[in-house]
């Protein structure tokens, strides 16, 4: 009889329930020892859970160490990298391994309240801790983490671990800060339109948060949403107002002075001042020659060579 059904039947049960589900055939169970001796660097032969309690002594308890001091918000924490430091030397030595067998994730898009996107992953961690005898104890554990990348996953997965560490090691700590990371949240879709005008006109919003914002407007679908255009009278929609936006920032292309040059040259060829070359040039392009890339600007310097001199 094993350990778990000795152990269902000391509580007057006869059905145990394996927490790996459909998982527990997979994962094989206590290997059979026959007559093997363990050498003098080999840990002793004793069940897990008398193991993993060798290992819960040895570790003691594991401070917080780490300072998390950013956004306004500055707390002490102890990270995956920490535990890990302390159970790995330690697991060895009493022959615990600790195997993750299954991971289920679910993932969301969500806004903070600065209206930064960012990806939220929530993991489900089913760990096997086996013994040096080949006997196993299965638990479960989750962990969360937020992302503007392509590590979610892979972060939620180390919170997983370290609350395992931490709550089957049960190692002490007089902090309860949670987290080493702190986000604070919006609820996605809570901007308006009025908001988003407003960001857009700011002097300080780059070329490269005003590409963003297209595409928060395009998630949103607020691209066809009414505004007041920089007048404060005028209305236009936010996929015209930034698109105009988007292009007064665009970063001058390699030789677009030249081209520039090139145009207001071609334009006093034909008798054309500078005023008269921009009022010409936005009635042909809806843009300014600032705004305008090279290949734009030399075909309009063309263009206005072949017309007819001004008197």
């Amino acid at each position: 009889m094993g350990l778990k059904e000795a152990a269902a039947v000391a509580a007057g049960s006869t059905t145990v329930v394996d927490p790996l589900g459909p998982f527990a055939s997979e994962v094989p169970g206590a290997i059979d020892m026959g007559e093997y001796e363990p050498g003098d660097d080999e840990p002793e032969m004793v069940p897990v859970h008398i193991a993993w309690s060798r290992v819960r002594r040895d570790v003691r308890s594991i401070g917080k160490n780490e300072l998390y001091n950013q956004s306004g918000t500055r707390f002490n924490y102890r990270g995956v990298d920490t535990m890990i430091n302390a159970f790995a030397p330690i697991t060895l030595k009493h022959g615990i391994n600790i195997f993750p067998v299954d991971a289920t994730a679910s993932y969301r898009d969500i806004l903070t309240s600065k209206g930064n996107k960012m990806r939220e992953c929530t993991v489900r961690m089913v760990w096997e801790i086996v013994g040096p005898m080949g006997d196993r104890q299965v638990t479960c554990t989750q962990g969360e983490a937020l992302d503007t990348s392509d590590k979610g996953t892979a972060k939620a997965q180390s919170v997983a671990l370290r609350v395992l560490l931490e709550r089957a090691g049960l190692v002490p700590t007089s902090d309860a800060d949670p987290d080493s990371e702190h986000v604070q949240r919006g609820e996605a879709g809570i901007r308006t339109p009025e908001s988003y005008r407003e960001e857009l006109l700011l002097p300080e919003t780059t070329f490269a948060r005003t590409e963003r914002i297209g595409a928060e407007l395009f998630a949103a679908g607020l691209l066809k949403a009414l505004v007041s255009d920089r007048d404060g009278k005028t209305l236009v929609t936010l996929d015209v107002l930034g698109t105009r936006l988007l292009e007064e920032r665009r970063p001058p292309e390699q030789g677009q002075a030249e081209a520039v040059a090139a145009l207001y040259a071609a334009g006093a060829e034909r008798g054309m001042d500078r005023p008269a070359v921009d009022a010409w040039f936005y009635a042909e392009t809806r843009t300014g020659p600032g705004q305008a890339g090279t290949a734009l600007l030399r075909t309009a310097a063309a263009k206005v060579l072949e017309r007819e001199p001004v008197p």
